[in-house]
């Protein structure tokens, strides 16, 4: 039986729920015979073993199922009977008094909120547009080419010629001794043999490579360079030191000409620049979509968050704190990183787990009241599209329709675009062209 319920805050609810103590003590025993069918003991046949004897081994264990059992479908019965949309788990602790051969627990839990959603009419929402240019494609050509630099010794003639003067310049890959000291003396981290680093990358402090340009194989330079305060190194942060550096080798970039046997290098099989430079602009433009699609979802998700009234039960916002500090985790250890006794405090993710939660339930009230649910159309051309950009499109789809799990994560991605087509049907809606380069710097998540 259960008590009725007690409102304890905005959210908060409590129920007593109880039963007989006989009723644990007659489930208790029926398993415990079950248990001894099989149960095994040094000197008993399997099934034979004294019944005192199994219970002295599994009574605790069998004792702690059956109340788990019976308070579990307790709880869930008084929520059912009192129409009760219970948020996360419940808290149940025994309680200390009961009546006379009961068992007696409380169970403190919190329920869903009632969701407002304002006038989504009256909401304005910036998106954003970009295009893609011949501008745009000749500067990935430029960036695909420096991926595939190969170098040359600066100054000796060779198939692609001589790299020029042979004078450390900016895009030239210089190879150096150096040894620096502070007070003349010097300190960990200071000197280095055959260190290789390409100029004008920004790799080096900027008086290290200044220092560089303009030296010959075989010369030396000593200079002063001023560590700056927030410098990783804590030990010289703020420091000045002396330098001295040895350019011991000098190589020049060779970019790849954009020619046949470059395009065959990025996949198009006959050489034709024409399709090289078709296959660059419909990759760019699929990136370029998906980005205005991640800035325009986020705008559409602030615009919700500031229109709809509601309060985020705390025990959503615990669990998905803990679940990202797990994904954080897992993800960190997948980069190869050490983090077997690296804390994770849930605390750390409340802010993030808060707005998905606010997120999650405005999204379902959405979906709930305008049939905004996806449909097994629109998940299949969801994935359909993801395919195009994989050699065998059919390995794609089998991969998502062979795990419900993963067709979830496609229904939930439909689903929030449903709500974003929504949302920017109703609202006031104003359009900005951004600047191709600033679009593919941002990183829009929701």
């Amino acid at each position: 039986m259960a008590t009725a319920v007690e409102t304890l805050g905005k959210l908060e609810r409590r129920i007593t729920i109880s039963f007989p103590l006989t009723d644990v003590r007659t489930e208790v025993e029926k398993r415990l015979k079950v248990q001894a069918r099989t149960a095994k003991a040094p000197g008993f046949r399997p099934g034979k073993v004294p019944l005192k004897m199994v219970a002295a081994q599994y009574g605790y264990q069998i004792e702690s199922e059956v109340l788990n059992d019976k308070v579990g479908r307790a709880f869930n019965d008084a929520a059912n009977e009192n129409n009760l949309r219970v948020a996360g788990f419940p808290n149940i602790v025994p309680k200390e008094e009961a009546a006379e051969g009961q068992l007696a627990f409380d169970a403190t839990f919190e329920v869903y909120p009632e969701v407002a959603i304002g006038d989504l009419t009256a909401v304005e929402i910036e998106t954003v547009q970009a295009d893609v240019s011949e501008a745009e494609i000749d500067k990935t050509i430029d960036i695909l080419r420096k991926q595939r630099v190969h170098f040359h010794a600066k100054g000796e003639a060779g198939e692609h010629g001589d790299g020029g003067e042979p004078i450390a310049a900016n895009g030239d890959r210089v190879t150096v001794d150096f040894v620096g000291s502070i007070d003349g003396v010097e300190f960990p981290g200071g000197k280095a043999e055959g260190y290789a680093f390409v100029l004008g990358e920004g790799r080096m402090l900027p008086e290290f490579e200044a220092a560089t340009l303009g030296l010959k194989v075989g010369e030396s330079k000593t200079f002063p360079l001023s560590f700056p305060e927030d410098y990783h190194g804590k030990d010289v942060a703020g420091k000045t030191a002396s330098f001295t550096i040895t350019l011991q080798k000098l190589e020049w970039a060779h970019l790849p000409e954009v020619d046949a046997e470059f395009a065959k290098s990025l996949g198009v099989a006959d050489g034709d620049l024409a399709k090289m430079r078709e296959d660059i602009k419909v990759n760019l433009q699929r990136e370029v979509a998906g980005r205005v699609k991640a800035r325009n979802k986020e705008a559409v998700m602030d615009a919700l968050i500031k229109v709809a009234e509601l309060d985020v039960p705390k025990t959503l916002i615990a669990q998905d704190s803990e679940r990202l500090a797990e994904m954080t985790r897992q993800d960190m250890a997948q980069r190869g990183m050490n983090v077997k006794d690296v804390p994770f405090p849930a605390e750390l993710f409340a802010e993030k787990a808060e707005r998905r939660v606010r997120l999650g339930l405005i999204l379902s009230q959405l979906v709930g009241d305008n049939n905004l649910q996806a449909t097994p159309e629109q998940v299949k051309a969801q994935i359909e599209d993801f395919a195009q950009s994989y050699e065998d499109p059919r390995e794609v789809l089998k991969y998502y329709y062979s795990d419900r799990r993963r067709l979830g994560e496609i229904e939930a991605l439909v689903l929030e675009e449903n709500v974003v087509t929504y949302v920017l049907g109703l609202s006031k809606v104003t359009t900005k062209a951004v600047a191709f380069d600033e679009l593919m710097g941002s990183n829009a998540q929701a």
